[in-house]
């Protein structure tokens, strides 16, 4: 059982940046990989960055590539998720999620675990 508890979200400019933590409580955090995913209101929950289990892979959806950085901590049982260059089209609730899965995931199916979601707006 893992359990998810994003934080950071809020209210930024465009071309602005912001930084999301994902908290999790387990004694295996290190054995899961880790995404997040985005929701905006009207349209489905979609992939946006996925790492492995001991951080030497990512991955990144096309619309966040070279903006968003994902990383982890296992020490602290932690997934960051660093924004920059934010645009309006990145306004969206973001979900963590964890999955009991060696390799990057981009597919909600390959995540067991998710978090509450925190809100993201980005103003143009």
């Amino acid at each position: 059982q893992v359990q998810l508890v994003e934080s950071g979200g809020g209210l930024v400019q465009a071309g602005g940046s912001l930084r999301l933590s994902c908290a999790a409580s387990s004694r295996t955090f290190s054995g899961y990989s880790m995404g997040w995913f985005r929701q905006a209101p009207g349209k489905e929950r979609e992939f946006v960055a996925g790492i492995s289990w001991r951080g030497m892979s990512t991955y990144y959806a096309d619309s966040v590539k070279g903006r968003f950085t994902i990383s982890r901590d296992n020490d602290k049982n932690s997934v960051y998720l660093e924004m920059s260059s934010l645009k309006a089209e990145d306004t969206a609730v973001y979900y963590c999620a964890a999955g009991r899965t060696s390799v990057v995931v981009t597919t909600r199916l390959g995540y067991a675990y998710w978090g509450q979601g925190t809100q993201v707006t980005v103003s143009s």
